[in-house]
């Protein structure tokens, strides 16, 4: 059997950028080839897309995970890495995405409309993207960025022209019925319907849609009963319509209070949406009131009976019975005609034009502030500082230099200085901490060494190949007690 899902809780993740390539180009009688390590390709988009053919949340429900391709790291040959595939989730139409903050984050109406929920990481550059004047063969690449992860709450909003309201057992499925070709679970008692149903009426030129909301007690508002759970799929319609059960026999019950209570529900119950999506408040849109069940025969007496009190509110009133499908046809033409109005005093929008803006990708600015964690030291925030320590690989000397020079060239040692950073006090940039060192001249040109290597920083441990020569003529016995050849 089939499940209707509108509410589901979605964890995506964007691909992560592929690592770029340290690389020098070897090739028989071509001495100096340089360097030509390739650059990583970039993470997969994670996408939502409005698409017709799907109704509900289900597929997320059973598999709540999505996560888009990784980047392949660059190659030597100045070989870039591939992208990696974008993911395309398709929801249906009138889906609000909210973060988890409880923010909306987009509300995806019409077909085909789509929306970048987590973006992929950056590839890393190759060495051959990093060669400079000063780094003529550089020694290291630049690491892939790791893609967006998001937690985020998909919301299906129905989209329908009318808005079926009432009580339990009021009437609605079995109105949506004889209304239209859909064929919603009818029973005799109350909560049958538990998911809304949409069906779709012909009047004339007309075609509307109807949704049966599933029914609604005192205190729906509130989250009673089954009220929070579907008071949302009323907010993009156009026409509420009070179906009201004229033969019930509960005591306390009669047609104008059930119309009252529903009321207050309607007006306590704040929409989430804002914007050209929303159609503003619940209390504010059209009514019709649709006293059902006329084939009883006191049914029949009591809706003559309150039908001049609900017509002095200025709402239509329209005797029926679904059963019997007596007054069908003037309510069909009835709720066509509100329909109608509606649309000519909100007509789509034409299509925007496509405006594409230049703007930069970068922040150039950032700030130092005070570790309210550590006497002395200070949190350097920014957008390039943050993304450059995630480049770096800290296992390669070079490549720590190339980092230090880049913080120099954007001002984060003067500004450092300018509050009074002391050398050895403890630096924190994107969870990452140091100790800060001044005196290894940062942004000054560098003297050439071995690649993967920096004198300023002198924490290279690495064995060169004259030390391990010697290491082995030692083990083999060829050096004396100083360290000489014997002879």
């Amino acid at each position: 059997m089939s499940k209707f899902i509108d509410r589901v809780v979605l964890h995506v993740r964007a691909g992560r950028g592929g690592h770029g390539c340290a690389s020098v180009h070897r090739e028989k009688f071509k001495p100096l080839g340089g360097p030509d390590g390739g650059n990583g390709g970039n993470g997969g988009d994670v996408i939502l897309e409005v698409d017709a053919n799907v109704h509900t949340l289900l597929d997320f429900h059973f598999h709540p995970n999505a996560k888009a391709g990784n980047g392949k790291p660059g190659e030597g040959g100045n070989r870039e890495g591939k992208n990696g595939a974008e993911l395309v989730l398709a929801v249906p139409d009138g889906t609000v995405v909210v973060d988890g903050d409880g923010k909306v984050v987009v509300d995806l109406v019409g077909v085909g409309n789509r929306f970048i929920i987590a973006r992929g990481g950056r590839g890393g550059l190759g060495n051959a993207s990093l060669a400079s004047k000063a780094r003529k063969a550089p020694g290291f690449a630049l690491l892939g960025e790791e893609g967006e992860e998001l937690d985020l709450v998909l919301e299906l909003k129905s989209v329908a022209d009318v808005g079926l309201v009432g009580f339990p057992s009021a009437g609605k499925s079995s109105l949506v019925s004889v209304l239209s070709a859909a064929k919603p679970k009818i029973a005799d008692y109350p909560f049958t319907t538990l998911v809304p149903n949409l069906g779709v009426v012909l009047s004339g030129d007309t075609t509307f849609t109807v949704a049966d909301v599933p029914g609604l007690i005192p205190g729906a508002s509130e989250g009673r009963g089954l009220g929070l759970d579907f008071l949302r799929h009323l907010e993009r319609c156009a026409v509420l319509a009070h179906v009201v059960d004229c033969a019930t026999l509960e005591p306390g019950r009669d047609p104008v209070s059930d119309v009252d209570a529903l009321e207050a529900e309607l007006a306590a119950y704040k929409p989430a949406l804002s914007g050209d999506a929303s159609l503003g408040d619940l209390a504010d849109r059209p009514r019709v009131v649709i006293l059902n069940k006329t084939d009883v025969p006191d049914a029949a007496e009591l809706a003559e009976m309150v039908s001049a009190e609900f017509a002095e509110r200025g709402w239509p009133v329209f005797e029926i019975s679904a059963v019997s499908r007596a007054g069908l046809r003037p309510l069909t033409f009835a709720l066509a005609d509100m329909v109608g109005k509606y649309r000519e005093a909100h007509p789509k929008a034409a299509p925007k034009r496509t405006i594409i803006r230049p703007i930069a990708t970068d922040e150039t600015g950032f700030k130092v502030i005070a570790d309210p964690e550590e006497a002395g030291g200070f949190i350097v925030r920014g957008t390039r500082p943050e993304r450059w320590i995630r480049q770096t690989d800290f296992n390669n000397d070079e490549a720590v230099g190339y980092l230090a020079d880049r913080l120099a060239r954007l001002g984060v040692e003067a500004e450092l200085v300018k509050r009074g950073a002391q050398p050895g006090c403890p630096v924190t940039i994107a969870g990452v901490t140091f100790e800060w060192e001044p005196m290894i001249s940062a942004g000054v040109d560098m003297q050439p060494t071995g690649r993967g290597t920096d004198l300023r920083l002198e924490t290279n441990d690495r064995v060169g190949a004259a030390e391990r020569k010697l290491a082995s003529q030692a083990r083999r016995g060829l050096l004396d007690e100083n360290g000489e050849r014997k002879e």
